[in-house]
């Protein structure tokens, strides 16, 4: 409506409609994916990952001068884990994590996933209505999942120091040949 327009009549009754959004009602937000994406991604793709960088270092030996530098990023690592839980969550309250730093990785992925299963997939990633002026819940869990895929891929190099055999580890399953390879030549 411009301010040269005339006034239209005001609309009463049950024709009027309301100007505010609902949150339900709102479109998805393209650059949050979809959660049960994320759910895969922790719970099979990084836990894999995780575990396998897991293992050399849990064979490091304590006295070793790298054994501080990764233990801190394996700690970071859960902290970014943490914080994915803790923004998943809807409940105030959660049980104290285990001290082990290898007990504690693996509790902390199952709270993470156990929160993201519990989050609503039907307003999950959905803009929240303009008039409450929040932020969607979607956008600090995505940056919460890009740190813990950052930290994982900090500590990948930092594992290649102990095991240079690591990516070959890491990328295994990555292709799945339909029909197994022959092993008589072919030429």
């Amino acid at each position: 409506m411009l301010a040269t327009d005339p006034p239209s009549p005001p609309v009463t009754g049950a024709a009027r409609t309301s100007l505010l959004e609902s949150h339900a009602e709102n479109e998805r937000m393209r650059h949050i994916p979809a959660l049960p994406w994320m759910v895969q991604k922790l719970d099979t793709e990084l836990r894999r990952r995780i575990e396998k960088m897991w293992l050399p270092y849990s064979d490091l030996a304590a006295s070793d001068p790298r054994h501080p530098a990764l233990e801190a990023e394996f700690r970071a690592l859960c902290r970014a884990i943490d914080r994915v839980g803790a923004v998943a969550r809807h409940h105030r309250g959660h049980p104290h994590p285990p001290n082990d730093l290898g007990s504690r990785i693996h509790w902390t992925i199952n709270q993470a996933v156990t929160h993201l299963n519990s989050t609503d997939q039907h307003t999950f990633g959905k803009r929240f209505p303009f008039q409450t002026f929040e932020r969607s819940n979607g956008e600090p869990l995505w940056a919460a999942m890009l740190a813990v895929i950052q930290h994982v891929q900090k500590l990948v190099p930092m594992i290649r120091e102990i095991e240079p055999d690591i990516d070959e580890q890491l990328y295994e399953g990555l292709v799945q040949l339909s029909e197994p390879m022959r092993r008589d030549p072919m030429a």
